[in-house]
């Protein structure tokens, strides 16, 4: 079954949509990880 060039855009977008999203968490992961060895605390300004 050939797929129409609209369900490849689609399928194109949610790619590059999970593939950001990938790249915000592991930005996020290693925000925290640097933020606990700088400071000493998992949230730096919470108590």
């Amino acid at each position: 079954m050939k797929k129409t060039p609209k369900t490849n855009r689609v399928e194109n977008q949610k790619l590059t949509a999970e593939r950001v999203n990938g790249m915000a968490a592991m930005m996020g992961f290693w925000a925290a990880v640097g933020a606990y060895l700088t400071t000493g605390q998992i949230i730096p300004g919470v108590v």
